[in-house]
């Protein structure tokens, strides 16, 4: 099969270019920067992402000494571009001019600008350049500011890009990826679903070696198509299904899941109910981050109990996961990726296994969109498939938690000085909740916004104050009822009361969208309980848009929807006040703990 390597610099948009290539139906797979020139033998052709670090520094990432010698066409985007020119004689230095964001280049005739205009519009992220040719090479495109903005050597099939054809902001990015794919390296269009499903049973089968499989299913796409991937390629008889139930799931859950995988065939799923144990664990905890750990913790430490009752022969099985490709970047899997969050299925005693080739993941190239590809190529059904994302944690990150004790900023006059330009009033809760700004973590509080007014206004609004308030890192919109009372913190832990009480509402918030046909427009709805309210609590809506979920859109959904879901929430006795959270990410996450 024909394959792309990207090598990764570092670059925050190194997995968009993995699945671009993939969208443009030719097969890619990201590598270390470094990696052993071996593995770029028989490739198809090689991109070199961009980075953050400076490529004639000290310690900066570097490729094999003997990448340039390789046969296959080679592509640098941003650093790429610039390590393109540092190792083959040209020259690279710190810009005069700084380029971030959109810039028009003029590009002249070349294969990779084929029926594209004179002038195009791109996406440049960069504070060095390339100031001197490499021998051998041509500019081919430039802008005001940058004189080499692309470059090629046509005779080797070498090229170099300062901007980014991967990112949206590039309007014809995937047109000139698509050139470099197919006019340069002459790739075949042969990565579909069908074709690569063939390609995952022959995998399965190659690593399992007639080894059996233990695997943990939680009833999400990813676990699902996995686990039923593992079935078709080795048998039924060769893999044991897990569910462990939490106490932290949905409502009729462990029902729901048993049925929908036991309907796809087979004798060989069974559930567990570790309920008890997970929530005497999290007694009178509030702290988000110790709450995750000891969900964390106690989920390996349940499966431990499972492998040991079930005497299973550790050199006869291995455990298989439903783990994606985001689930490795974000932590920390490749060689110069940020570390975003440590998943369930990259702690340490799982990372063990796979240094030992103890652990078979058939989806761990895949993005979600892909493995919804995969799921129904093998005949699951759409329900099943296109389930939204649910956090490993559970209800646990949607049930938030305190201990009474929260000091209010004095921000309400600010608050209200900006609401007010439209017309509009606003408050603060008495809470704080998790949001990413600067690309680092915050911990703050959130806006309350009062009256009516369409998204679009909404939007802009939530926009400005979380620019201009430092204390808050999200704005939410009061649903109903339409008078925001004084409101109390409650001193609130996760109890089974409040976790059925959030199980309702998010039955409401689920039946409700399906019922009005939004289960694919909505990449994800989390419904929130916090221990605010005039006696109670209340509920929080967070539908949300997205495509890889590194970013998202608060969903602007008919209002109508959203006030059928506050009508029906608010008839649970317990639930004060409904809001909608109009926050993109960033500024907020897409969970709230």
């Amino acid at each position: 099969m024909q394959k792309i390597i990207i090598l990764d610099f570092g670059g925050q948009y190194t997995h968009l270019i993995a699945n671009r290539v993939r969208r443009l139906g030719v097969y890619s797979e990201i590598h270390p920067n470094d990696c052993d020139i071996s593995k770029l033998e028989d490739v198809t052709g090689i991109i070199l992402s961009g980075g953050p670090s400076s490529v004639y520094e000290n310690g900066s990432p570097q490729p094999h000494s003997s990448l340039f010698e390789t046969t296959a066409p080679i592509l640098g985007l941003c650093y790429g571009h610039q390590m393109i020119a540092h190792k083959l004689g040209g020259k690279v230095t710190p810009g005069k001019t700084k380029e971030y964001g959109i810039a028009k280049i003029d590009i002249k005739d070349n294969p990779l600008f084929s029926d594209l205009s004179k002038q195009e519009t791109v996406w440049m992220s960069h504070g060095d350049t390339v100031s001197t040719l490499p021998e051998g090479f041509s500019i081919i495109a430039s802008t005001s500011d940058c004189p080499i903005a692309a470059m090629a050597n046509d005779e080797k099939k070498i090229y170099g890009f300062q901007f980014h054809p991967e990112v949206t902001h590039t309007p014809n990015g995937m047109k000139i990826l698509s050139n470099f794919l197919f006019n340069i390296c002459n790739c075949d269009k042969n990565w579909n679903p069908k074709e690569y499903t063939k390609q995952i049973m022959q995998d399965i089968k190659n690593q399992t070696n007639g080894r059996k499989v233990f695997m943990l299913v939680s009833g999400g796409v990813d676990s699902t198509v996995a686990f039923t991937l593992l079935n078709q390629a080795i048998g039924p008889k060769n893999v044991y299904g897990l569910f462990i139930d939490n106490g932290l799931v949905r409502e009729n859950e462990k029902e729901f899941v048993d049925a929908a995988v036991k309907s796809l065939g087979g004798d060989n799923f069974h559930c567990h109910d570790a309920s008890d144990l997970f929530l005497s664990r999290l007694k009178e905890v509030y702290e988000p981050e110790k709450k995750r750990k000891i969900i964390g913790d106690t989920f390996i430490d349940v499966q431990k109990e499972v492998l040991s009752n079930l005497d299973l022969d550790p050199e006869e099985w291995i455990l298989g996961q439903g783990t994606i490709y985001p689930d490795t970047i974000e932590s920390q899997g490749t060689k110069n990726a940020a570390l975003i969050k440590t998943h369930h299925n990259r702690v340490p005693i799982i990372q063990k296994l796979i240094e030992e080739g103890k652990v078979i993941e058939p989806l761990a190239q895949l993005y979600k969109d892909e493995v919804r590809e995969v799921g129904l190529e093998i005949g699951l059904p759409e329900g099943l498939v296109w389930r939204h994302p649910f956090p490993g944690p559970g209800l646990g990150v949607r049930c938030l938690c305190t201990d009474g004790d929260e000091d209010l900023p004095d921000v309400k006059e600010k608050l209200n000085s900006i609401a007010s330009e439209y017309n509009l009033s606003a408050d603060i809760l008495p809470l704080k909740s998790v949001g990413v700004q600067g690309d680092s973590r915050t911990y703050k509080h959130p806006a309350v916004i009062m009256g009516d007014s369409d998204w679009t206004t909404l939007e802009e609004l939530s926009t400005r104050i979380t620019n201009e308030v430092p204390e808050v890192n999200r704005v939410i919109l009061l649903i109903s009822p339409k008078k925001l009372n004084p409101t109390k913190l409650k001193k609130s832990y996760l109890t089974k009361d409040r976790l059925d009480m959030l199980r309702k509402a998010d039955t409401i918030t689920m039946d409700t969208i399906e019922k009005h046909n939004l289960m694919k427009e909505i990449w994800q709805f989390p419904t929130v309980l916090v221990p605010v309210g005039d006696v109670n609590e209340s509920i929080i809506l967070r539908p949300v848009y997205s495509k890889e979920a590194m970013t998202a859109e608060f969903a602007k959904i008919d209002i109508k929807v959203v006030n059928e879901i506050a009508e029906e929430t608010l008839k649970i006795p317990e639930i004060d006040y409904v809001f909608y959270d109009i926050t993109n990410k960033p500024p907020g996450t897409i969970e709230w703990e």
